[in-house]
């Protein structure tokens, strides 16, 4: 029907409908739009149409590839009456007007529905072109996040890698992360690329474009009749504000926490059952802590019962 109608010498446009139609006396292509009786002339061709305009309804939106130049004043043709096209490359257009696609345009894909960002997701994005953000320079590279809720409008400078789920970290867990380059996290500290932290908030929790997690890690319950063992790999500063240096060990007993998450550098040793002596006990204990909370190595400790206790590191 269509190829008939182009020949056709008179040709019906119907409202929101379009055609090519080519000039072989000047070789330019106009657009006709409906609703209109075109009456086509000996030197005229229709090449393309009649074609259906394209209708971008509300939150809806289409890319157009090799779009038209435009200026204040609508399209801009050139001296011949072409209209100038931006070849190689793509225009995201959202809800507007039905509107033809001019020669040289195509659309890229259909026509759709914005992406739409739930509370605690966020979208990965990655700049491809260098562009102006408001008061942000985005450079090729450059990767951030768009947190929701809210309605993501794209942007041809702009690629959507993935969709980020946030980590619910519940009451006696913890999350572990590791930085993929130099960044700021949540809290504000700088972190180095390789470097790896402990979360231990309770709630849901969005990794950053820079960040990801290397594992969930659960507490471990501390009673009155066991200890928990750890050694430092690294020195560092514990939750306890104490200073451990690399290899050194010790225990973390309930009159300090109920439950315990291990640091990034701490190793778990193992747990230790407490030791019990009734009043008909006692025993002797080898390179015992002295009060400066060191091993006094060689020396000998007699403890009589009753009496319960943790055998130090």
């Amino acid at each position: 029907w269509a190829a008939r109608e182009r020949m056709a010498s008179v040709i019906r446009i119907k409202p929101y409908y379009y055609i090519h139609v080519l000039d072989n006396n000047a070789n330019i292509t106009k657009v006709i739009t409906g609703p209109l009786t075109f009456t086509r002339k000996d030197h005229e061709k229709v090449v393309s149409g009649p074609n259906a305009m394209i209708i971008i309804p509300p939150r809806y939106y289409c890319i157009v590839k090799n779009p038209v130049q435009r200026d204040e004043k609508g399209v801009v043709f050139d001296t011949s009456g072409n209209a100038k096209l931006r070849h190689g490359d793509t225009e995201v257009r959202f809800e507007q007007e039905p509107f033809p696609l001019y020669p040289g345009e195509s659309l890229q894909g259909s026509v759709i529905a914005l992406k739409v960002v739930k509370p605690n997701e966020a979208l990965r994005l990655r700049c491809i072109r260098d562009f102006e953000d408001g008061e942000t320079s985005r450079r090729a590279g450059d990767e951030w996040l768009w947190k929701g809720p809210g309605t993501y409008f794209p942007r041809v400078e702009v690629q959507v890698d993935e969709v980020i789920k946030a980590t619910v970290i519940k009451p006696n867990y913890a999350i572990r992360l590791r930085a993929k380059k130099f960044c700021t996290d949540a809290d504000g500290n700088q972190r180095a690329a390789g470097e790896e932290w402990i979360v231990r908030k309770t709630g849901a929790y969005l990794p950053g474009a820079d960040e990801t997690i290397v594992t969930q890690i659960r507490a471990h319950i501390l009673t009155e009749k066991n200890a928990l063992h750890l050694r430092a790999t690294k020195t560092f500063t514990d939750v306890f504000k104490k200073v451990r240096k690399a290899g050194s060990e010790w225990l973390v007993t309930l009159s300090e926490a109920e439950c315990h998450i291990p640091d990034v550098y701490e190793e778990v040793v193992g747990q230790v059952r407490i030791t019990i002596l009734s009043n008909r006990q006692y025993c002797v204990v080898l390179d015992p802590l002295g009060e400066d909370g060191k091993p006094q190595l060689g020396t000998r400790q007699l403890r009589k019962g009753p009496v319960s206790f943790f055998l130090r590191p």
